[in-house]
């Protein structure tokens, strides 16, 4: 098994060093040649949301990428990769990849200061550290998007399909679940 990460811009390295530890090969997505390579799932990881979207297109990702997971690849998205993925986002006119149905609030736990950490139920996989850092939250999932996980009667992970939303960031914390459960679903 082979993941795709997209790495313009935050926290792919760290996905990159968990997926690695659990035995797992990773292409870094840089530039449109590396869609050519071979990858059975894809990471959109954490970071600015903004530049990550300008980036993806810049450097014309963006129409593979958006083809690749319209047509079923399975995408683990974290923070500003929820972003990327959502329908709608509340206080932002941009739409990126626009593939799940939620309605998205940009910072909406504020600015740095605001960021915090919790350890919360996450159906399916159990009690997980969650680490909020200038976080999203989702204000509405849409029409066949399962809620996983919320923190303050806010909703904070999505599944939707093969597509992974979350407003945290689990590759910063010791624990391997959520990727594991990534992982599986892949296998299956």
């Amino acid at each position: 098994m082979q993941i795709a990460i997209l790495a313009v811009q935050g926290a792919f390295i760290e996905h990159r060093k968990k997926l690695e530890g659990l035995g797992v090969s990773c292409v870094e997505l840089r530039k449109k040649e590396d869609l050519q390579k071979s990858f059975d799932g894809l990471i959109l990881p954490g970071g600015e949301s903004t530049v990550q979207g300008k980036l993806i297109k810049e450097l014309d990702l963006y129409g593979g990428l958006k083809k690749r997971i319209q047509a079923g690849m399975p995408v683990l998205a974290t923070c500003a990769g929820l972003i990327l993925l959502a329908e709608e986002l509340v206080n932002d006119e941009h739409v990126y990849f626009g593939t799940l149905p939620v309605r998205v609030k940009r910072n909406a736990y504020g600015r740095q200061l605001g960021s915090f950490h919790t350890v919360q139920e996450m159906k399916g996989i159990g009690k997980v550290p969650m680490t909020f850092i200038r976080a999203p939250y989702i204000e509405e999932a849409g029409e066949g998007v399962e809620v996983l996980a919320a923190v303050n009667n806010r909703i904070v992970a999505v599944r939707y399909g093969v597509q992974f939303g979350m407003s945290f960031h689990p590759e910063l914390d010791e624990n391997n679940r959520i990727h594991e459960a990534f992982l599986n679903m892949i296998g299956k």
